[in-house]
């Protein structure tokens, strides 16, 4: 499955939830230094989802706050329903 993300950098707390236009939004601490951000966004997801990190890739937006990032299918029955309820956040 793949999902758009924006990712906040710089936040005080790091947090998955919400929307921003159609995108979820990933909240992390870490500033965007040398791809910090990208690499705290990828885990707070991973966690946020329940599966292990190495299931959530990034497909596109390194350097963007808006990327695309895919989840293995196989990592839980239940994705959809569990992105879904983090949208709702």
């Amino acid at each position: 499955m793949r999902l758009a993300v924006r990712v906040r950098p710089g936040a005080s707390r790091t947090s998955v939830g919400g929307l921003h236009g159609d995108r979820l939004v990933v909240a992390v601490t870490a500033r965007a230094v040398d791809g910090a951000a990208t690499e705290a966004a990828l885990r707070a997801l991973a966690e946020a989802l329940g599966v292990r990190p190495r299931h959530v890739t990034l497909v596109s937006g390194a350097t963007s706050r808006d990327k695309l990032v895919e989840v293995a299918d196989d990592a839980v029955d239940d994705l959809a329903d569990r992105v879904e309820r983090l949208r709702a956040t």
